[in-house]
């Protein structure tokens, strides 16, 4: 196996996350299923093929950039769940130091 144990708590500890202990082993195996199929995958020859971005055609779409009239700050707020001051309360995401 490519992935070990430790490749997964690493994983697991720069991603944030907290994986039980009995599900170590699964993560282990399909991380390591996906890292078996990127290696089949580096073997096809892609010489000749151009390189894409996006399945279908994409073209861009420009307007005249022109200033409009905002949107009202009571009406932006009316369907947040929670305001304060003035603006939308959201969880804290960083923790204090």
């Amino acid at each position: 196996m490519k992935v070990t144990e430790e490749d997964i708590l690493h994983i697991a500890a720069l991603s944030r996350l907290k994986i039980a202990k009995e599900e170590e082993k699964n993560y282990q195996e399909e991380l390591d299923k996906i890292i078996s199929y990127m290696d089949i995958l580096e073997g096809v020859d892609t010489e000749n093929v151009p390189p894409t971005t996006y399945a279908l055609p994409m073209e861009n779409v420009f307007r005249e950039d022109e200033p409009k009239d905002s949107l009202d700050r009571e009406l932006a707020l009316s369907n947040a769940p929670e305001v304060e001051d003035g603006y939308f309360k959201v969880p804290r995401v960083l923790e204090e130091s």
